[in-house]
């Protein structure tokens, strides 16, 4: 499940989504694009010449909140609807500005051999590698942001799964990563990070032409953080998950077996670089629980 950006608003967006949708066209497997669109302009004609299975949907933006453009929650409500009514093995979460190995479910299908078909599980890439002004970042670099999210569940776990959302809403930017984060911990599933296998390229978008500096993706962010410690404190979730931020998601999908020398380099980069901030957000949350 993903959305596309409206086509025609940035050459350079456009591309990075060309690049995106080559990189589906090149996977080893059969797979469905879920997409809810909102009012996108261009977005279905454009899939329509791709040789690729989708299932289409468009929520009129008008039906959205004053000024809303997107809701990764009616996204996830729809691709919840179509997994139950189909027999597929997996519900994928991505965004549209990264680059699918080919081989992705390649490594996947290890895990679910390793574990036995009906074990549920759900696997992660982290890091990406960023490319931005076409230049490829450091290998080892902790950027924010974790881009799919691979669920190997089962129907009582989706409808478990879809009753939890009643208490969620999310629109615009920002917090989908913490928020699949602590489904898997709802689920009471194991998360395994590939990364160690698998690389991801994610491209660096176009905000400016969009309108979406970094004022609106923190607004929306904070926005979006209420919505989210609502839905954790209606599913006796840790709030940590909201006040936490990636202090706590990385070490949520830590495993010891998932890690070679470069995803150490990374941690030890991240928590190495920013323990005023950890120990500030850790005060942050007691003051605002305690309150």
């Amino acid at each position: 499940m993903t959305s596309l950006r409206p086509i025609g608003k940035s050459i350079e967006n456009d591309r990075i989504q060309e690049l995106f949708v080559q990189s589906l066209e090149n996977i080893n497997c059969k797979f469905t694009l879920s997409l809810t669109q909102f009012d996108d302009h261009g977005v279905e004609e454009y899939l329509n010449k791709k040789n690729i299975n989708k299932i289409y949907i468009n929520f009129p933006k008008t039906k959205l909140p004053t000024g809303a453009k997107y809701s990764n929650k009616i996204m996830l409500n729809n691709a919840l609807d179509q997994f139950l009514n189909t027999n597929f093995d997996y519900l994928v979460y991505s965004t549209a500005d990264i680059l699918i190995p080919p081989n992705l479910f390649d490594e996947v299908e290890k895990i679910k051999q390793k574990l036995s078909n009906e074990k549920e599980f759900c696997a992660i890439v982290y890091p990406n590698i960023l490319k931005k002004n076409g230049i490829v970042k450091s290998f080892t670099t902790p950027h924010y942001g974790i881009d799919i999210f691979i669920f190997k569940i089962s129907k009582a776990s989706t409808l478990k799964f879809k009753e939890a959302i009643k208490s969620w809403d999310q629109y615009d930017w920002g917090i989908n990563d913490n928020f699949y984060t602590a489904v898997c911990d709802l689920l009471k599933i194991p998360i395994y990070n590939i990364y160690k296998n698998i690389k991801i390229i994610k491209i660096e978008n176009d905000f400016k032409t969009i309108n979406e500096n970094r004022d609106w993706q923190v607004r929306s962010w904070k926005k979006n953080q209420k919505y989210f410690i609502n839905f954790l404190k209606t599913n006796n979730l840790s709030l940590l998950y909201a006040y936490g931020s990636y202090h706590y998601l990385l070490f949520k999908i830590l495993r010891l077996n998932d890690f070679d020398l470069k995803l150490i380099i990374v941690y030890l980069k991240f928590y190495l670089k920013t323990p005023k901030n950890l120990i500030n957000k850790f005060i942050n949350f007691f003051y605002i629980k305690k309150n």
